[in-house]
């Protein structure tokens, strides 16, 4: 009796497996159900260029947090467009872990010790154009800092890892990608040093497509990679940072160095209808962001807004929302030396229901109505999104500032450094040492239980990223855009003078219906903004990065 037992009992258990094997097959169909083939089912990287987001998707591959996507990412992203960001600058990391806990990581730059008593007086006006005295502006450097605590708190892999493959490249070089082609030109007739980074052997600029190196900067990370974050800060890389900055005019000193702190803080949780919005708080710009979304999630939005009539009335609305939000930018300071209960204020829902009651939908105002503070427009910066298997999140925005930052190159350890304390301008009379500048970067996680949607997004183009972010979560998530529909849509960017600009592409009749309302309107050569961005519903991830930078999502 026991060979037919034991034979029942075998048959009993494949027929089980069997039943369980079916049943993850149904779940994992079921899961993926609508999702189209441009679509990941389990990780994803977005960031300005394909290259870097691939590293960061390996990187996820191998095991590392989405910490550790996101720092590999970055660092990629330093040589390949090194005119937006690099070591040389800072950043603020939005991170949400596997347990939905949501925190943030602070290095943006701050004030040197020493630093010019009349600087303000040196920003642009518009009888006073700004001059690019690079060695005035330029920031303590947070961006490593910034990575090690990152991977301290949150990494699994090895810290050096992360920088292999970067060091490689650098070091091997590659071709010149076409935006940093592009943006060369505002080197054309430089006598300054960091020309020699992106000329042949003739001394001529280097063009789209021919091999570009960073032979010192390779060095540079290696060491890094090697010794750990703190190799930026100390010995050799640092004695040779100071004595290039110095010599270059700057006034950063060892001291400076030694005293930069990167701030570890709790996100700033904010309702957004269905939605829990985690942002960085002051001087970072998230609460000029949610401020901007409450009003307009206030007209109840739907894919009918963006049709005939309706469209020119969303974006008279939009516009007017914009130039209340520009009045807002001078609360954007650092905490620690400025109260931050304005800003905070600025964010809730009841002072967007007040907001909202001011704005008229067939006219204008000048510029005292929404209570301007005029600034300085720029574009630098770059935006990383990465979305981990685990469920774990990460929304970084990093940046030099301007184009090339401060142009000022240390020519020792191959870094180029930034010009941070130009974002000041406009929205301080004096400014202290130690402190951070304001700024537009908004890194975001977004989460609805109910609608089981997560999204990470962040921008990149200096003031204009918070127009890039809004318009792009405003399209995704109440106009019924795709993720990719929303970030590719046409922008209008309000200036900090309330003039509007419009990417070529935009609806001509609602161009000319703005303007018959009062609006000023100026053109733009260059892309607004870029948004990249990852969106999470129902198993399926869609990853975009913005085609405005020539950028591509990776993933699995």
């Amino acid at each position: 009796m026991a060979k037919p037992t034991l034979k029942l009992c075998m048959c009993l258990c494949l027929v089980l497996n069997s039943i369980v094997l079916i049943c993850i097959l149904c779940i994992a169909v079921l899961d993926n159900q609508g999702c189209s083939d441009e679509d990941f089912r389990k990780a994803a990287v977005a960031a300005d260029s394909e290259m870097c987001s691939k590293i960061g998707r390996d990187t996820l591959k191998r095991g590392g947090s989405a910490v550790d996507g996101a720092i590999a990412t970055l660092v990629c992203t330093s040589i390949i467009h090194p005119q937006s960001m690099g070591i040389g600058g800072g950043s603020i990391f939005t991170i949400r872990d596997k347990e939905g806990k949501v925190k943030i990581i602070n290095s943006r730059e701050t004030v040197p010790k020493v630093f010019n008593s009349n600087l303000m007086s040196k920003c642009s006006t518009p009888s006073k154009p700004f001059k690019s005295e690079g060695k005035y502006w330029i920031g303590v450097p947070g961006e490593i800092r910034g990575y090690a605590e990152a991977h301290k708190l949150f990494g699994k892999l090895p810290w050096a890892s992360l920088f292999e493959p970067t060091i490689k490249m650098a070091r091997e070089g590659f071709p010149l990608p076409h935006v940093l082609g592009r943006f060369l030109v505002v080197l054309e007739n430089s006598t300054l040093p960091i020309r020699k980074l992106f000329v042949d052997k003739d001394g001529k600029l280097l063009k789209e497509g021919d091999t570009l190196r960073f032979e010192k900067l390779a060095d540079t990370l290696e060491i890094i990679a090697k010794e750990g974050g703190e190799a930026f800060y100390k010995g050799e890389i640092a004695r040779n940072l100071i004595s290039d900055i110095q010599e270059a005019g700057g006034t950063l000193s060892q001291e400076d160095l030694d005293s930069f702190k990167v701030q570890v803080l709790d996100a700033w949780k904010l309702p957004l209808g269905d939605y829990d919005m985690y942002i960085p708080p002051p001087p970072a710009g998230g609460a000029i962001l949610s401020f901007i979304l409450n009003t307009m999630r206030g007209y109840n939005l739907t894919p009918a807004s963006l049709e005939g009539e309706q469209k020119t009335l969303m974006f008279q609305r939009y516009v007017e929302t914009s130039k209340f939000a520009n009045g807002l930018r001078r609360f954007l300071r650092d905490p620690r030396f400025t109260p931050s209960e304005p800003a905070l204020a600025a964010s809730k829902e009841e002072f967007a229901d007040r907001i909202r009651a001011m704005i008229h939908d067939d006219r204008t105002h000048d510029d005292q109505y929404y209570n301007v503070t005029p600034s300085m427009d720029s574009v630098g910066t770059t935006h990383v999104s990465v979305l981990a298997e685990d469920g774990m999140a990460v929304s970084v925005t990093s940046t030099i500032n301007h184009i090339f930052g401060s142009k000022v190159f240390s020519p020792k350890t191959g870094i180029i450094l930034n010009n941070e304390l130009s974002d000041f301008c406009g929205k301080a009379s004096s400014i202290q040492a130690g402190e951070q500048p304001p700024s537009s970067m908004s890194p975001s996680i977004l989460h609805s239980k109910s609608r089981k949607h997560t999204m990470v997004v962040g921008g990149s183009g200096g003031s204009m990223i918070i127009t890039g972010m809004a318009l792009t979560i405003m399209n995704h998530l109440w106009m019924g855009k795709s993720l990719k529909e929303a970030i590719s849509a046409p922008v209008v960017f309000v200036s900090s003078a309330n003039t509007l600009s419009f990417e070529p592409a935009f609806d001509k009749v609602v161009v000319e219906k703005l303007q018959s309302f009062g609006n000023k309107v100026e053109k733009r050569n260059m892309f607004f903004n870029v948004i990249n961005a990852i969106s999470k519903k129902d198993g399926c991830i869609s990853a975009v990065s913005d085609d405005r930078k020539k950028g591509k999502a990776a993933g699995y």
